[in-house]
């Protein structure tokens, strides 16, 4: 008899995470995913998992999670651009992830899927699409976030150099779609582009992919992609303007037409964030990290995973229309 393999999703009460998970289960996947005891499930709702308990911050947690698993994709982070604490984001991140890599190996796992991030992907000077052989400079390590996903899948890396870890890494670019509950800072943005409240903005590029394919891209690197190799999952590179200017389309009003140079926006970024840490103690809209970003282009070339995965995603515009449809029906526009 036949059964079904069974695998282990980490971030699965998440936006990509449940992504995932709902395409493993239709693709015929048991399913286990790994939630800490307070996390907010609402997106596993209606889907037929087995729930773990436990934390990346609790190894043994995640040696009971991996128990009998065939597989196990790690999707789990801690994905904020202000961080009061970066300590505990090197905790879950970095530390998190070797833990897991390590209990994956004394399980045996057959096959890992890391889910690390464009942001450890090298950048042209000239902004032309980055792929996986692009050089990286560790001037670009900008933000806790960044810095601490770089750390993470140099340990992966250096797991399958001396333990033949069996792993294949995927670089989601900026996805956008479903089940953004949270919301990450893209969502948030279009969120409050929805709401009008954006009426300028500091242009920069980005790569706008949709989530569902981004959780395609998944399943294809487990049952197709090269241990140790990485693949970027993205879609199209678009500047900020565009990216605007599509979403106030489909909102059939006027983009924002004022654009601000960063210079001009990051001291006010710093008392965004002097007030988040005094006052507020939520993420600010506009962060110092997020400023310091946008100077570089975020534009990358999926032509590998295409090529070896057989990865097809879709435009772009989809995945901003399909965002838009499930805030206004979560009722995230007030």
């Amino acid at each position: 008899m036949v059964t079904e393999p069974l695998s282990l999703v980490t971030g699965a009460t998440g936006f990509v995470g449940a992504a995932v998970a709902r395409r493993l289960l239709a693709a015929g996947h048991r399913v286990r995913t790994l939630a800490r005891p307070n996390a907010d499930l609402s997106n596993l709702q209606n889907l037929d998992v087995e729930q773990a308990t436990g934390d990346l911050i609790d190894h043994a947690s995640l040696r009971d999670a991996v128990r009998g698993c065939d597989y196990i994709f790690h999707v789990a982070a801690d994905y904020r651009l202000w961080v009061p604490d970066p300590a505990h984001m090197h905790a879950v991140n970095v530390e998190g992830t070797e833990a897991l890599m390590h209990a994956a190996l004394e399980e045996g796992i057959k096959r890992i899927v890391y889910t690390s991030t464009v942001a450890t992907i090298g950048l042209h000077p000239d902004g032309s699409p980055g792929d996986e052989t692009t050089a990286f400079n560790p001037k670009d390590l900008i933000g806790a976030y960044k810095q601490t996903k770089y750390a993470a899948e140099q340990r992966v890396k250096e797991l399958f150099t001396s333990h033949q870890l069996p792993v294949v890494i995927v670089h989601p670019s900026t996805p956008v779609g479903p089940g953004d509950i949270k919301p990450t800072p893209t969502g948030r943005l279009i969120v409050e582009a929805a709401r009008g409240k954006v009426p300028a903005f500091v242009d920069t590029g980005l790569n706008v992919v949709h989530v569902n394919d981004v959780a395609d891209g998944h399943l294809l690197a487990l049952e197709h992609g090269r241990c140790g190799r990485r693949y970027i999952l993205g879609s199209e590179n678009l500047s900020l303007r565009q990216v605007l200017t599509q979403l106030a389309e489909l909102l059939n009003r006027k983009p924002p037409a004022v654009r601000l140079p960063p210079n001009l926006v990051l001291p006010l970024a710093y008392i965004s964030e002097a007030l988040a840490n005094l006052i507020t103690h939520r993420e600010p809209l506009m962060t110092v990290t997020g400023v310091k970003l946008s100077r570089k282009p975020m534009f990358f070339s999926s032509q590998r995973a295409i090529d070896e995965l057989g990865y097809r995603p879709r435009p772009a515009v989809d995945a901003l229309r399909d965002a838009l449809d499930w805030y206004r029906q979560h009722g995230y526009f007030g």
